[in-house]
């Protein structure tokens, strides 16, 4: 126990450097202000996982770690689509999902934004290519309810998220 603690002081703290925070704090700062600009409230999203492998879901969810505060900008994420103003879909629409879909966009109320998240709910790239229209699955999100705005990558950074977001409420 005594050489492996001995070891461990002499090498010190060995980790990656801290990321500039710069960028992503300026995009935080444009984001919020662009929010309440443009609502002159907090903006409200629905997150659907139309059918996705959890990629998109775990960069979404990164959006409310300390690091990106996405709350702190002024937008939150709600468990009813009646309380939304943003349906977030993810993955490609699978024939379960088609149904639930529909009556999450219907029940949000207008005006309403949809925003497809990667390359399955975009139906764009080389993954979203593969789960076109078949006998388990619709394709992409447009193929079910109107997008207003698409985020590709696979999966699309967090940076990229807000982006996205971004772009769909200057769409308003």
């Amino acid at each position: 126990m005594i050489p492996l603690l001995k070891r461990i002081f002499k090498t010190g703290i060995v980790s990656e450097p801290s990321p500039d925070t710069g960028d992503a704090k300026r995009e935080l700062d444009q984001l919020g202000d662009e929010i309440l600009r443009i609502l002159g409230r907090a903006l409200t999203i629905r997150q659907v996982d139309a059918g996705s492998c959890n990629a998109c879901e775990l960069e979404i969810h990164a959006l409310n770690n300390p690091y990106y505060n996405l709350e702190g900008c002024g937008i939150k994420f709600v468990a009813s689509p009646r309380h939304a103003d943003m349906l977030l879909v993810t993955g490609p629409v699978t024939k379960n999902m088609e149904n639930a879909l529909k009556i999450a966009y219907d029940c949000t109320p207008d005006p309403k934004l949809v925003v497809a998240v990667g390359d399955c709910g975009c139906g764009c790239g080389e993954v979203g290519a593969l789960f076109g229209p078949n006998y388990a699955t619709c394709g992409a999100v447009e193929n079910v309810i109107p997008v207003d705005v698409r985020i590709p990558g696979c999966p699309p950074t967090p940076t990229a998220l807000m982006q996205g977001i971004l772009a769909a409420i200057k769409t308003r």
